[in-house]
């Protein structure tokens, strides 16, 4: 009989049954396909929870444990190899790569999520990675990206001796979950931001723009905000000194954001990092365009004047002027906006790019 592959997914992501986004699904479609391939899959989080379709996962998640550490514990304890190790939002080219390949991994894939700052890394920051790629790429088969921003930032950080055995595949998400926005109200259109909240999603930008609107504008300005974060008093903070109650309304995080997008005109994502948003995916499928920054992989999605607007980071009067011409009617998108998510991200083509790469 023929012995099963085993695959190891190491994720360094909170299950949070308040929050369920696009990587949740992810993880429940890519263990669906790979057990109907005939691998048997472990699946390593953070912590332990078994909400919604986890409940079909085999997970291993130890609490106050870092998720290296939870994989290196199971393998050792249960003295297991893999075929094949994947690791999601986990640091690069570290010891812990070494590690894997010499003792517990025969090929290793390393997902790429994680955005860069605005300003870049610092010197020492920047020299540390180099070595570290040096010393450890090696040890890792196959490096993903998940946009060609986060491509080229990997070459950046670790070296072009990666470059060869790097890849990209898009985000994707479930596009037929998503109710649809059937016609935009350019009269008095309606916005959502749907984030973590913390300081690099730039939602103090958003606020400060809007603080700068006519009065008659902010009269009728109503911006739902979704999400939750450490971040969540210094905004409410900034709302109340810009006497700006009327124009925000905090909703907390929901879990079932694919019902919700449509019923607004416009998503608004003043980011200062991103690699490849799931949330202009989510939104563009509901048929809503997004006014967002050129950071990441926004502008491989966003098209100007197309399915959305695209600003610089940190530009309050460029966000200003985008809210002011759109709330007055004078930029205004009227086509369609989610074909192209169908066609070109869809979650079905994400689980197939990254179970191809998983054969061994």
């Amino acid at each position: 009989m023929k012995k099963s592959k085993k695959i190891a997914v190491i994720c360094n992501y909170r299950l949070m049954p308040e929050r369920i986004g696009g990587m949740d699904r992810f993880f429940w479609m890519f263990d669906a396909e790979a057990k109907k391939k005939g691998y048997e899959i472990s699946w390593f989080f953070p912590n332990y929870n078994l909400h919604n379709n986890y409940q079909n996962l085999t997970v291993i998640g130890i609490d106050n444990q870092s998720v290296e550490d939870s994989f290196l514990i199971y393998c050792q304890q249960n003295q297991i190899r893999f075929d094949v190790v994947i690791t999601h939002f986990v640091e690069l080219c570290t010891p812990f790569y070494q590690k894997v390949k010499n003792d517990f991994g025969d090929k290793i894939i390393a997902v790429d999520h994680n955005p860069r700052p605005l300003e870049g890394y610092s010197l020492i920051k920047k020299i540390k990675k180099k070595v570290k790629g040096i010393i450890f790429s090696r040890y890792i088969d196959v490096f993903v990206g998940v946009s060609e921003y986060t491509k080229n930032q990997m070459l950046i950080d670790f070296g072009s001796q990666i470059e060869k055995k790097t890849k990209v595949i898009y985000n994707g998400i479930e596009h037929q979950l998503y109710q649809k926005r059937i016609r935009r109200n350019h009269a008095s259109p309606t916005f959502l931001v749907a984030s973590h909240l913390r300081y690099s999603k730039g939602i103090q930008d958003l606020i400060a723009a809007v603080s700068l609107l006519p009065d008659a504008l902010k009269s009728k300005l109503k911006i739902d905000i979704y999400g939750e974060g450490v971040y969540k008093a210094d905004l409410l903070s900034k709302v109340k000194s810009a006497q700006l109650e009327k124009c925000f309304n905090f909703k907390g995080s929901v879990p079932n954001l694919y019902e919700i997008y449509s019923q607004y005109d416009y998503m608004i994502q003043p980011t200062h990092m991103e690699c490849f948003s799931l949330s202009i995916l989510e939104s563009l499928s509901a048929n809503v365009p997004v006014i967002t920054t050129s950071v990441g992989g926004n502008e491989e999605v966003i098209k100007a004047g197309v399915n959305g607007y695209i600003i610089p980071p940190q530009d309050i009067l460029s966000l200003k002027t985008i809210l002011e011409n759109v709330i007055l009617g004078n930029d205004k998108i009227e086509k369609k906006v989610d074909s192209l998510i169908e066609n070109e991200f869809s979650m079905e083509k994400m689980v197939e790019s990254h179970l191809t790469l998983s054969k061994v």
